[in-house]
């Protein structure tokens, strides 16, 4: 047993020497027999290890019996021990999520604040063989494709390890016995509620009846999957540096990409969605095709996927963004006077010696005929038919129209100011200014309009 598992180490290169390593121990089985084991090979592998144990708040009374027994074992063993208590239930509720969802992230959360803590390098996980063959079918039942189907990572961002992959359950089981080591029974794992513990405990004794070694066949096929699918990783890789780039809160594809073959420009999805939020959990199949489906003409199409991300076909090219909500600005007025207007850092002045003035307009300063201006300066957004006359133009143009010539994307242009004076629109801030109230060599006072930082105020 020991063995084995020494060899899933080294074959994965899971540690290396004066490695500080985190055991997550909840009392279990699985991860006491893990423990055990680490303790044991500490010294050959050169490694330091600690026990964090994470309470849930799910079991009451069991729950804290839990929590004393894998302290009193650190305790016999001289093992450092952390641990946090947790109430799942309320995390859940007020996160909208379900209660396994809510402990795994919750769980994960805790490992990464308490390695930076403690200066650890990895965190061990108990996942054993029948673990592997539990997620590989409830991956199938969802339609996942290559990747979902390679299971559990035996080592996930260079972190996380799982020494007992390849450990099936019934090893374990004998393992602790011969050891005479205690564990823990958590009895909600023999509750058919969850889908995972009925694929344990009804559809695995089924799928036995027509292989004794269902389990041992499951993780055989996974790791074929993932050595696939790492083949394809490393070509998404290379072609999402080439079709992909990050600007601020957004990633945007590139309609090139759409040209490669499916399992690429997939990977390359997956991947600019795990740049965007962290992660790509609950991410399946089905979001994948509709983010394929909406890069089709015509532009503007748009999809929200689960992690509240949304996408938008901008021309062919794929805009992935973090969902915001409605902001009340973007549909208001606000009156500017002379002077500089500090709410919205924009500075307005007028220049009366224009003989004199060297103009230095750029995309956010610009230069109008003041004495042409009637009414209110007004700083505002668009609006459904909302016209405007172009430099150079005599006759009026929809500014959706504007937009779509300049092939602003559709999410921006609710965002973009306008600038103006009474009724007329005479700015379009960033893209263009218009011709009614142009500066001309029979203007005799200049208006000058100069949107700025608050540092330079």
């Amino acid at each position: 047993m020991i063995d084995k598992v020494l060899k899933t180490i080294k074959k994965y290169c899971m540690v290396e020497k004066g490695d500080k390593v985190i055991v997550a121990v909840s009392g279990g089985p699985d991860s006491m027999c893990l423990l055990h084991i680490l303790y044991k090979l500490k010294d050959l592998l050169g490694i330091q290890i600690v026990v964090a144990h994470v309470n849930h708040g799910l079991r009451g009374e069991e729950a804290l019996k839990d929590q004393v027994f894998v302290e009193d074992f650190c305790n016999e063993y001289a093992i450092k021990y952390y641990s946090i208590n947790l109430d799942i239930n309320s995390i859940s509720i007020e996160n909208n999520l379900s209660i396994e969802t809510a402990a795994r992230n919750e769980r994960y959360k805790y490992f990464s604040e308490l390695k930076n803590h403690i200066g650890a390098n990895k965190v061990a996980l108990a996942h054993n063989a029948n673990d592997q063959a539990e997620t590989v079918i409830m991956r199938l039942f969802r339609g996942t494709g290559l990747e979902g189907l390679g299971g559990i990572k035996p080592v996930r961002d260079k972190i996380y390890i799982r020494p007992l992959l390849f450990i099936e359950r019934y090893e374990i089981e004998k393992y602790l016995k011969e050891s005479l080591i205690n564990f823990r029974i958590d009895e909600s794992n023999n509750e058919d509620i969850y889908t995972r513990n009925k694929i344990r405990l009804q559809l695995i004794p089924v799928l036995k009846t027509y292989n004794s070694n269902i389990i041992s066949s499951l993780n055989t096929m996974a790791e074929g999957f993932r050595e696939d699918s790492q083949y394809f990783e490393e070509i998404s890789l290379e072609k999402y540096s080439k079709y992909v780039y990050e600007k601020e809160d957004k990633v945007i594809i590139l309609k090139g990409a759409f040209l490669e073959r499916k399992p690429i420009i997939s990977r390359i999805i997956r991947l600019a969605i795990t740049r965007l939020s962290g992660n790509i959990i609950n991410i399946e199949r089905v979001h994948i095709e509709n983010i394929l489906d909406i890069q089709k003409p015509p532009t503007g199409r748009k999809t929200l996927v689960t992690n509240n991300i949304k996408v938008i076909n901008n021309y062919g090219d794929l805009s992935l963004s973090l969902k915001e909500e409605d902001i009340n600005i973007y549909k208001s007025e606000v009156n500017l006077n002379l002077g500089y207007n500090s709410t919205n850092n924009i500075n307005i002045r007028i220049l009366k010696e224009k003989e004199n003035f060297n103009f230095h307009g750029d995309i956010l300063t610009q230069y109008f005929d003041y004495d042409k201006i009637h009414g209110a300066i007004i700083m505002r957004f668009r609006k459904d038919g909302d016209r405007f006359t172009p430099l150079g133009m005599e006759g009026s143009k929809k500014i959706k129209d504007y937009f779509i010539d300049l092939k602003v994307q559709r999410e921006e242009r609710d965002r973009v100011p306008l600038i103006c004076f009474g009724d007329k629109i005479a700015w379009i801030v960033g893209y263009g200014i218009g011709n009614t109230f142009k500066v001309s060599s029979k203007t005799s006072n200049i208006l000058e309009i100069k949107f700025e930082g608050e540092e330079n105020k």
